[in-house]
């Protein structure tokens, strides 16, 4: 009733037709905030998504200036690496979100996916143990965006 009263503040009229789409707006909008509608989870998704944007952008930076100091360093004292990376996540999108978080980190590239198992290319030992280490930092934000989401896996 209070988005209905809000709607005919705002159109400031009283016409049936505007009483009326005012009304299905209303009550639209009060079903899909209420947990009723498929669409809650969804929304709610896209704004954790859009919330960690920013730390992966940072992580992006870090690792940058990481890989230019190896890069610039007169013995290049680069070591690749393949390793397996044992994924906690229980939904694809966070896997796949996962993976393609660690391909945007320089330095480091997601070569196969498999169910929960990540293969990823590191440069050397310090962006290897970032994944595989002990800080899993990357994966505890994503399951943290998944955290009310049905498990698919």
């Amino acid at each position: 009733m209070a988005l209905f009263v809000f709607w005919v503040l705002l159109s400031a009229s009283f016409e049936w037709i505007h009483l009326c789409l005012g009304l299905v707006c209303s009550f639209i909008v009060a079903w899909i905030n209420s947990g009723h509608s498929p669409f809650v989870p969804k929304s709610r998704l896209a704004v954790r998504v859009l919330l960690y944007l920013p730390w992966l952008f940072y992580k992006i930076v870090q690792s940058s200036l990481h890989l230019s100091k190896l890069i610039l360093h007169p013995a290049l004292p680069i070591a690749p690496q393949l390793m397996t990376v044992e994924s906690r996540l229980n939904h694809h999108a966070a896997v796949v979100l996962f993976g393609n978080s660690i391909t945007l980190t320089p330095g480091t590239i997601t070569a196969e996916v498999d169910r929960n198992t990540l293969i990823v290319h590191a440069m050397d030992q310090e962006l290897g143990e970032d994944l595989a280490g002990g800080k899993k930092e990357m994966e505890t934000k994503i399951a943290d965006i998944f955290r009310d989401v049905e498990p698919d896996l």
